[in-house]
Protein backbone atom coordinates (compact mmCIF):
# COMPACT_ATOMS: atom_id res chain seq x y z
CA UNK A 1 0.00 0.00 0.00
CA UNK A 2 1.22 3.54 -1.26
CA UNK A 3 2.22 5.44 1.90
CA UNK A 4 -0.31 8.29 2.66
CA UNK A 5 1.81 11.99 2.09
CA UNK A 6 1.46 14.66 4.18
CA UNK A 7 1.96 18.45 3.94
CA UNK A 8 0.54 21.89 5.03
CA UNK A 9 -1.53 24.58 3.64
CA UNK A 10 -0.99 28.74 4.60
CA UNK A 11 -3.83 30.90 3.62
CA UNK A 12 -2.79 32.47 5.96
CA UNK A 13 -5.31 33.23 8.61
CA UNK A 14 -3.17 35.52 11.29
CA UNK A 15 -4.74 37.24 13.68
CA UNK A 16 -4.62 41.05 12.82
CA UNK A 17 -2.56 43.53 15.63
CA UNK A 18 0.51 41.68 14.75
CA UNK A 19 3.62 43.19 12.49
CA UNK A 20 2.96 41.40 8.68
CA UNK A 21 6.74 41.79 8.60
CA UNK A 22 7.18 39.67 11.24
CA UNK A 23 4.15 37.48 9.96
CA UNK A 24 5.63 36.20 6.97
CA UNK A 25 9.00 35.82 8.36
CA UNK A 26 7.59 32.73 10.96
CA UNK A 27 5.52 31.70 8.25
CA UNK A 28 9.22 31.15 6.50
CA UNK A 29 10.47 29.42 9.53
CA UNK A 30 7.52 27.18 9.68
CA UNK A 31 8.13 26.06 6.04
CA UNK A 32 11.81 25.39 7.18
CA UNK A 33 10.91 23.36 10.02
CA UNK A 34 8.11 21.42 7.91
CA UNK A 35 10.99 20.62 5.01
CA UNK A 36 13.36 19.54 8.55
CA UNK A 37 10.46 17.71 9.58
CA UNK A 38 10.18 15.47 6.46
CA UNK A 39 6.97 16.97 5.36
CA UNK A 40 6.40 16.52 1.65
CA UNK A 41 4.50 19.67 0.58
CA UNK A 42 3.65 23.14 1.56
CA UNK A 43 0.93 25.18 0.31
CA UNK A 44 0.24 28.55 0.23
CA UNK A 45 -3.11 31.24 -1.12
CA UNK A 46 -3.32 34.20 -2.96
CA UNK A 47 -5.93 36.54 -0.83
CA UNK A 48 -6.12 40.75 -1.38
CA UNK A 49 -8.31 41.62 1.16
CA UNK A 50 -9.64 41.07 5.17
CA UNK A 51 -6.87 41.82 6.75
CA UNK A 52 -6.02 38.13 7.98
CA UNK A 53 -5.09 36.25 4.82
CA UNK A 54 -2.07 38.49 3.88
CA UNK A 55 -0.50 36.85 1.28
CA UNK A 56 -0.98 38.61 -2.21
CA UNK A 57 1.22 36.25 -4.25
CA UNK A 58 2.06 32.70 -3.04
CA UNK A 59 4.79 32.72 -5.77
CA UNK A 60 6.79 35.53 -4.56
CA UNK A 61 6.43 33.79 -1.05
CA UNK A 62 7.29 30.42 -2.08
CA UNK A 63 10.12 31.28 -4.02
CA UNK A 64 11.89 32.85 -0.84
CA UNK A 65 10.51 29.10 0.61
CA UNK A 66 12.77 26.91 -1.74
CA UNK A 67 16.31 29.73 -0.68
CA UNK A 68 15.72 27.99 3.11
CA UNK A 69 14.47 24.70 2.13
CA UNK A 70 15.35 21.21 -0.36
CA UNK A 71 13.33 18.69 -0.40
CA UNK A 72 9.28 19.90 0.64
CA UNK A 73 7.09 20.39 -2.43
CA UNK A 74 6.50 23.85 -2.87
CA UNK A 75 2.18 24.76 -4.26
CA UNK A 76 0.22 27.82 -4.55
CA UNK A 77 -2.79 27.12 -2.56
CA UNK A 78 -3.89 28.57 -5.04
CA UNK A 79 -3.68 30.83 -8.05
CA UNK A 80 -6.61 32.62 -8.76
CA UNK A 81 -6.87 32.35 -12.48
CA UNK A 82 -9.68 34.86 -13.03
CA UNK A 83 -7.56 37.78 -11.77
CA UNK A 84 -4.59 37.60 -13.95
CA UNK A 85 -3.26 36.76 -17.65
CA UNK A 86 -2.57 33.16 -17.93
CA UNK A 87 0.79 33.88 -19.56
CA UNK A 88 2.15 35.88 -16.46
CA UNK A 89 0.52 33.11 -14.64
CA UNK A 90 2.80 29.96 -16.69
CA UNK A 91 5.76 32.69 -16.53
CA UNK A 92 5.60 32.22 -13.11
CA UNK A 93 5.23 29.31 -11.75
CA UNK A 94 7.64 28.03 -14.70
CA UNK A 95 10.08 30.50 -12.87
CA UNK A 96 9.20 29.09 -9.37
CA UNK A 97 10.11 25.15 -10.64
CA UNK A 98 13.84 26.16 -11.51
CA UNK A 99 14.09 28.43 -8.18
CA UNK A 100 13.13 25.54 -6.68
CA UNK A 101 15.04 23.05 -8.59
CA UNK A 102 11.84 21.04 -9.87
CA UNK A 103 9.49 21.14 -6.34
CA UNK A 104 6.53 23.90 -7.98
CA UNK A 105 2.91 22.23 -7.73
CA UNK A 106 0.40 24.56 -9.50
CA UNK A 107 -2.64 25.12 -7.73
CA UNK A 108 -5.88 26.79 -8.94
CA UNK A 109 -9.09 28.50 -8.11
CA UNK A 110 -11.41 30.76 -9.02
CA UNK A 111 -11.05 33.17 -6.16
CA UNK A 112 -11.87 32.40 -2.75
CA UNK A 113 -13.36 35.82 -1.59
CA UNK A 114 -15.73 38.19 -2.96
CA UNK A 115 -13.93 41.44 -1.94
CA UNK A 116 -10.83 40.42 -4.32
CA UNK A 117 -13.50 40.01 -6.83
CA UNK A 118 -15.04 43.13 -6.16
CA UNK A 119 -11.67 45.23 -6.01
CA UNK A 120 -10.92 43.91 -9.62
CA UNK A 121 -14.06 44.83 -11.12
CA UNK A 122 -15.48 40.96 -11.56
CA UNK A 123 -18.74 39.51 -11.41
CA UNK A 124 -18.00 36.22 -9.40
CA UNK A 125 -20.93 34.66 -11.59
CA UNK A 126 -17.91 34.46 -14.20
CA UNK A 127 -15.15 33.16 -12.27
CA UNK A 128 -15.70 29.04 -12.48
CA UNK A 129 -16.12 29.68 -16.04
CA UNK A 130 -12.51 31.58 -16.37
CA UNK A 131 -10.94 29.47 -14.45
CA UNK A 132 -11.95 26.61 -16.73
CA UNK A 133 -10.46 28.48 -19.87
CA UNK A 134 -7.45 29.59 -17.78
CA UNK A 135 -6.73 26.14 -17.12
CA UNK A 136 -7.14 24.89 -20.74
CA UNK A 137 -4.63 27.95 -22.03
CA UNK A 138 -2.10 26.81 -19.21
CA UNK A 139 -1.69 23.12 -20.26
CA UNK A 140 -0.80 24.24 -23.74
CA UNK A 141 1.89 26.45 -22.61
CA UNK A 142 3.40 24.63 -20.00
CA UNK A 143 3.41 21.90 -22.56
CA UNK A 144 5.48 23.63 -24.76
CA UNK A 145 3.26 23.47 -27.70
CA UNK A 146 3.79 25.82 -31.00
CA UNK A 147 2.85 29.08 -31.45
CA UNK A 148 -0.84 29.78 -30.61
CA UNK A 149 -3.30 32.83 -30.84
CA UNK A 150 -5.96 32.86 -27.97
CA UNK A 151 -8.81 35.40 -27.75
CA UNK A 152 -11.95 35.62 -25.20
CA UNK A 153 -13.83 38.07 -23.80
CA UNK A 154 -11.17 38.87 -20.56
CA UNK A 155 -7.69 38.13 -22.46
CA UNK A 156 -5.95 37.64 -25.47
CA UNK A 157 -2.63 36.13 -26.97
CA UNK A 158 -1.12 36.58 -30.09
CA UNK A 159 1.50 34.01 -31.51
CA UNK A 160 2.07 32.83 -27.82
CA UNK A 161 4.50 30.36 -26.80
CA UNK A 162 7.16 30.53 -23.58
CA UNK A 163 10.50 30.82 -23.64
CA UNK A 164 11.54 28.58 -20.74
CA UNK A 165 9.82 25.54 -20.37
CA UNK A 166 9.72 23.71 -16.43
CA UNK A 167 12.14 22.13 -14.82
CA UNK A 168 10.00 18.84 -14.60
CA UNK A 169 8.60 17.04 -17.55
CA UNK A 170 5.09 18.03 -15.64
CA UNK A 171 4.35 20.45 -12.95
CA UNK A 172 1.41 18.86 -11.46
CA UNK A 173 -1.34 21.07 -11.01
CA UNK A 174 -4.42 20.82 -8.58
CA UNK A 175 -7.75 22.74 -8.21
CA UNK A 176 -9.16 23.90 -5.21
CA UNK A 177 -12.86 22.26 -4.31
CA UNK A 178 -14.97 23.14 -1.65
CA UNK A 179 -18.35 22.09 -0.92
CA UNK A 180 -20.09 22.74 -4.93
CA UNK A 181 -18.94 19.97 -7.50
CA UNK A 182 -17.30 22.69 -9.96
CA UNK A 183 -13.29 21.88 -8.41
CA UNK A 184 -13.42 18.21 -8.82
CA UNK A 185 -15.25 18.37 -12.27
CA UNK A 186 -12.38 20.66 -13.54
CA UNK A 187 -10.20 18.30 -11.91
CA UNK A 188 -11.59 15.32 -13.44
CA UNK A 189 -11.78 17.41 -16.59
CA UNK A 190 -8.44 18.16 -17.14
CA UNK A 191 -6.82 14.73 -15.16
CA UNK A 192 -5.52 17.30 -12.79
CA UNK A 193 -5.04 16.25 -8.83
CA UNK A 194 -7.69 17.84 -6.46
CA UNK A 195 -7.18 20.27 -3.25
CA UNK A 196 -10.24 19.47 -0.95
CA UNK A 197 -10.36 22.69 0.82
CA UNK A 198 -14.77 22.07 2.03
CA UNK A 199 -13.63 19.49 3.78
CA UNK A 200 -12.36 21.80 7.01
CA UNK A 201 -15.96 22.48 7.62
CA UNK A 202 -18.62 20.18 8.79
CA UNK A 203 -20.94 20.60 5.31
CA UNK A 204 -17.82 19.89 3.48
CA UNK A 205 -16.84 17.15 5.75
CA UNK A 206 -19.69 15.22 5.02
CA UNK A 207 -19.92 15.36 1.03
CA UNK A 208 -16.18 14.49 0.97
CA UNK A 209 -17.66 10.41 -0.42
CA UNK A 210 -19.58 11.72 -2.98
CA UNK A 211 -17.13 14.26 -4.08
CA UNK A 212 -14.70 12.07 -5.73
CA UNK A 213 -17.30 10.93 -8.05
CA UNK A 214 -17.60 14.19 -9.25
CA UNK A 215 -13.89 13.92 -10.55
CA UNK A 216 -14.25 10.37 -12.19
CA UNK A 217 -17.58 11.15 -14.08
CA UNK A 218 -15.70 14.22 -15.42
CA UNK A 219 -13.05 12.37 -16.48
CA UNK A 220 -14.90 9.62 -18.41
CA UNK A 221 -16.41 12.12 -19.98
CA UNK A 222 -13.28 13.75 -21.15
CA UNK A 223 -10.94 10.62 -21.85
CA UNK A 224 -9.07 11.57 -18.77
CA UNK A 225 -8.34 9.59 -15.39
CA UNK A 226 -7.51 10.71 -12.17
CA UNK A 227 -5.49 8.98 -9.14
CA UNK A 228 -6.80 9.24 -5.66
CA UNK A 229 -3.06 9.25 -4.91
CA UNK A 230 -2.97 13.20 -6.30
CA UNK A 231 -6.42 13.90 -4.08
CA UNK A 232 -5.51 15.79 -0.87
CA UNK A 233 -7.74 16.31 1.73
CA UNK A 234 -7.68 18.97 4.39
CA UNK A 235 -7.79 18.47 8.02
CA UNK A 236 -7.97 21.22 10.56
CA UNK A 237 -5.83 20.38 13.39
CA UNK A 238 -3.88 21.72 17.03
CA UNK A 239 -2.20 18.61 18.94
CA UNK A 240 -0.93 18.70 22.14
CA UNK A 241 0.86 16.35 24.61
CA UNK A 242 -2.57 15.87 26.17
CA UNK A 243 -6.37 16.20 25.27
CA UNK A 244 -6.26 18.78 28.38
CA UNK A 245 -2.92 20.65 26.95
CA UNK A 246 -4.29 21.11 23.57
CA UNK A 247 -7.41 22.56 24.82
CA UNK A 248 -5.40 25.12 27.28
CA UNK A 249 -3.31 25.76 24.37
CA UNK A 250 -6.32 27.08 21.76
CA UNK A 251 -7.13 29.65 24.81
CA UNK A 252 -4.90 31.90 22.64
CA UNK A 253 -6.68 32.39 19.50
CA UNK A 254 -9.36 29.16 18.55
CA UNK A 255 -12.29 31.98 19.60
CA UNK A 256 -10.96 34.76 17.85
CA UNK A 257 -10.82 33.30 14.69
CA UNK A 258 -14.09 31.86 14.80
CA UNK A 259 -15.66 35.06 16.28
CA UNK A 260 -13.87 37.47 14.83
CA UNK A 261 -13.23 35.87 11.23
CA UNK A 262 -15.73 33.33 9.73
CA UNK A 263 -18.80 35.11 12.04
CA UNK A 264 -17.23 38.92 12.31
CA UNK A 265 -15.19 39.52 8.81
CA UNK A 266 -16.95 36.31 6.09
CA UNK A 267 -20.06 36.61 8.21
CA UNK A 268 -20.67 32.71 6.85
CA UNK A 269 -24.42 32.19 7.03
CA UNK A 270 -25.38 29.69 10.00
CA UNK A 271 -22.31 30.57 12.12
CA UNK A 272 -22.62 32.12 15.62
CA UNK A 273 -20.20 33.74 17.91
CA UNK A 274 -18.80 31.30 20.71
CA UNK A 275 -19.27 32.35 24.43
CA UNK A 276 -15.70 30.56 25.32
CA UNK A 277 -12.84 28.16 24.29
CA UNK A 278 -15.21 24.96 25.63
CA UNK A 279 -17.78 25.82 23.48
CA UNK A 280 -15.93 26.49 20.36
CA UNK A 281 -14.03 23.09 20.83
CA UNK A 282 -17.28 21.22 21.22
CA UNK A 283 -18.88 22.28 18.44
CA UNK A 284 -15.82 22.60 16.20
CA UNK A 285 -13.94 19.15 17.61
CA UNK A 286 -15.98 17.01 20.05
CA UNK A 287 -19.19 16.77 17.89
CA UNK A 288 -20.36 14.00 16.17
CA UNK A 289 -19.35 14.75 12.45
CA UNK A 290 -17.22 18.12 13.84
CA UNK A 291 -14.28 18.37 10.77
CA UNK A 292 -11.24 19.66 13.73
CA UNK A 293 -9.18 17.70 15.77
CA UNK A 294 -7.73 19.27 19.14
CA UNK A 295 -5.99 16.99 21.14
CA UNK A 296 -3.70 13.90 21.27
CA UNK A 297 -1.49 12.55 18.17
CA UNK A 298 -3.67 9.11 18.76
CA UNK A 299 -7.09 11.63 18.21
CA UNK A 300 -5.14 12.78 14.72
CA UNK A 301 -4.15 9.16 13.91
CA UNK A 302 -7.50 7.93 14.63
CA UNK A 303 -9.14 10.83 12.25
CA UNK A 304 -6.73 10.30 9.48
CA UNK A 305 -7.49 6.49 9.36
CA UNK A 306 -11.16 7.29 9.81
CA UNK A 307 -11.33 9.45 6.73
CA UNK A 308 -8.96 7.11 4.42
CA UNK A 309 -11.80 4.92 5.06
CA UNK A 310 -14.58 7.25 4.62
CA UNK A 311 -13.41 8.85 1.31
CA UNK A 312 -12.48 5.22 -0.07
CA UNK A 313 -8.53 6.62 -0.17
CA UNK A 314 -6.60 9.87 -0.55
CA UNK A 315 -3.02 10.60 -1.28
CA UNK A 316 -2.46 13.84 0.78
CA UNK A 317 -3.46 14.81 4.23
CA UNK A 318 -2.77 18.27 4.00
CA UNK A 319 -3.14 20.06 7.59
CA UNK A 320 -4.13 23.63 7.72
CA UNK A 321 -1.93 26.15 9.25
CA UNK A 322 -3.87 27.93 12.09
CA UNK A 323 -3.41 30.62 14.77
CA UNK A 324 -5.57 28.95 17.34
CA UNK A 325 -2.41 28.88 19.83
CA UNK A 326 0.54 30.81 20.12
CA UNK A 327 3.41 30.68 17.38
CA UNK A 328 5.74 28.29 19.88
CA UNK A 329 2.67 26.05 20.79
CA UNK A 330 1.61 25.52 16.73
CA UNK A 331 5.35 24.30 15.85
CA UNK A 332 4.81 22.06 18.30
CA UNK A 333 2.00 20.80 16.97
CA UNK A 334 3.29 20.30 13.65
CA UNK A 335 6.51 18.64 15.41
CA UNK A 336 4.35 16.16 17.54
CA UNK A 337 2.34 14.86 14.06
CA UNK A 338 5.87 14.43 12.41
CA UNK A 339 7.28 12.41 15.44
CA UNK A 340 4.34 10.39 15.91
CA UNK A 341 1.29 11.00 13.78
CA UNK A 342 2.79 9.95 10.09
CA UNK A 343 5.38 7.17 11.36
CA UNK A 344 2.38 5.55 12.64
CA UNK A 345 -0.27 6.57 9.78
CA UNK A 346 1.70 4.86 7.64
CA UNK A 347 2.77 1.66 9.41
CA UNK A 348 6.53 2.68 9.89
CA UNK A 349 6.32 1.86 13.91
CA UNK A 350 4.78 -1.64 14.01
CA UNK A 351 8.20 -3.29 12.84
CA UNK A 352 9.92 -1.91 16.22
CA UNK A 353 7.34 -2.63 18.38
CA UNK A 354 7.33 -6.57 16.92
CA UNK A 355 10.73 -6.57 17.44
CA UNK A 356 10.52 -5.34 20.96
CA UNK A 357 7.54 -7.59 21.59
CA UNK A 358 10.14 -10.96 20.28
CA UNK A 359 13.10 -9.85 22.56
CA UNK A 360 10.46 -9.39 25.44
CA UNK A 361 8.67 -13.17 24.77
CA UNK A 362 12.22 -14.64 24.31
CA UNK A 363 13.99 -14.88 27.11
CA UNK A 364 15.54 -17.99 27.04
CA UNK A 365 18.01 -16.43 24.32
CA UNK A 366 19.52 -14.32 26.70
CA UNK A 367 19.34 -16.62 29.49
CA UNK A 368 21.82 -19.11 27.47
CA UNK A 369 23.79 -16.22 26.57
CA UNK A 370 24.20 -15.11 30.16
CA UNK A 371 25.30 -18.52 30.99
CA UNK A 372 27.87 -18.47 28.18
CA UNK A 373 29.37 -15.16 29.98
CA UNK A 374 29.15 -16.85 33.83
CA UNK A 375 30.91 -19.77 32.36
CA UNK A 376 34.04 -17.74 30.71
CA UNK A 377 34.02 -15.41 34.26
CA UNK A 378 34.03 -18.05 36.24
CA UNK A 379 37.06 -19.54 34.37
CA UNK A 380 39.14 -16.86 35.72
CA UNK A 381 39.61 -17.05 39.49
CA UNK A 382 39.82 -13.53 40.03
CA UNK A 383 37.07 -12.66 37.86
CA UNK A 384 34.89 -14.92 39.17
CA UNK A 385 36.13 -13.67 43.17
CA UNK A 386 35.33 -9.71 42.18
CA UNK A 387 31.87 -10.82 40.66
CA UNK A 388 30.81 -12.23 43.66
CA UNK A 389 31.98 -10.06 46.03
CA UNK A 390 31.33 -6.41 44.25
CA UNK A 391 28.96 -7.17 41.45
CA UNK A 392 28.55 -6.10 37.85
CA UNK A 393 31.22 -3.94 36.63
CA UNK A 394 33.38 -4.43 40.06
CA UNK A 395 30.30 -2.45 41.88
CA UNK A 396 30.89 0.75 39.99
CA UNK A 397 28.34 0.36 36.69
CA UNK A 398 24.97 0.65 36.99
CA UNK A 399 23.20 -0.71 34.25
CA UNK A 400 24.84 -4.18 33.27
CA UNK A 401 25.52 -5.18 29.25
CA UNK A 402 22.79 -6.00 27.07
CA UNK A 403 23.34 -9.95 27.45
CA UNK A 404 25.41 -9.83 30.40
CA UNK A 405 24.58 -11.14 34.21
CA UNK A 406 23.23 -9.45 37.23
CA UNK A 407 24.45 -9.61 40.48
CA UNK A 408 21.82 -12.11 41.67
CA UNK A 409 23.47 -14.34 39.06
CA UNK A 410 26.72 -14.83 41.11
CA UNK A 411 27.85 -18.53 40.83
CA UNK A 412 28.87 -19.64 44.31
CA UNK A 413 30.28 -23.53 44.09
CA UNK A 414 32.06 -25.23 41.59
CA UNK A 415 28.87 -26.85 40.30
CA UNK A 416 27.03 -24.74 38.40
CA UNK A 417 30.40 -23.68 37.20
CA UNK A 418 30.43 -27.15 35.99
CA UNK A 419 27.02 -26.76 34.82
CA UNK A 420 27.65 -24.01 32.12
CA UNK A 421 30.67 -25.63 31.05
CA UNK A 422 30.58 -26.72 27.11
CA UNK A 423 28.55 -23.75 26.66
CA UNK A 424 29.53 -21.49 23.80
CA UNK A 425 31.53 -18.65 24.06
Amino acid sequence: MAPLHFGAFLAPHHLPGESPTLQLQRDLDLVTQLDRLGFDEFWCGEHHSTGWETIASPEMFLAGAAMRTGRIKLGTGVVSLPYHHPFNVAQRIVQLDHMSQGRALLGTGPGALPSDAHTFGIDPVVLRDRQDEAIGVLKRLLAGEDRFSYECEWFTLNDAKLQILPLQPVIPMATASMISPSGMTLAGKYGDGCLSIGSMSDEGLASLPLQWSFAEEAAAEHGQVVDRANWRVMFNWHIAETREKAYEEVEWGLVRWHNEYNVGTLQRPGLEPFENTEAAIQALALAPGSASVIGTPDDLIDRVLEMQKVTGGFGVAIGFVNDWATPANVAKSWDLVARYVIPEVNGQLAPMRESNEFVKSNRQYFERAQKAILNKINEHERAAETFRTEGVGGGRSPVAAHSGPSDEDAITDEAAAEETSGVAD
